[in-house]
């Protein structure tokens, strides 16, 4: 079996697609089918960021959250499909990778694992 039939993290070749995702059943690795293994070993460490579909991200993109999220000291929600104009990317050691201002709430931090690229 060549190397795109295996799993980037572990090597098995035992994977699956479940939608537009690949599976690995051995370690659970999830990865966009247009995405190689070299693309994903970049991830790591050269600070490149993406989005819940796997699409870079990058400064002054215009996303959508893609889920309801709590404004952690406040009673404001960010509502799912909120589109979030000229993000900003920051290395957010807490997992808070973008910032950004949205109306009605002000300047906050996401993360890009509850957002898509518009």
């Amino acid at each position: 079996m060549s190397d795109e039939h295996k799993c980037p993290q572990c090597g098995c070749e035992h994977i699956y697609q479940d939608g537009g995702l690949w599976v690995c059943p051995e370690c659970a690795h999830e990865w966009n089918e247009f995405s190689t293994s070299a693309t994903d070993a970049d991830a790591g460490g050269s600070g490149v960021i993406h989005d819940a579909n796997g699409n870079v991200l990058a400064d002054g993109d215009t996303i959508t959250v893609t889920k309801d999220l709590k404004v952690k000291g406040s009673s404001l929600v960010v509502k799912s499909g909120t589109k979030v104009k000229n993000i900003k990317l920051v290395d957010g050691t807490d997992g808070h990778n973008i910032a950004c201002k949205i109306s009605g709430i002000g300047a906050m931090n996401l993360k890009s694992e509850f957002v898509k690229k518009s």
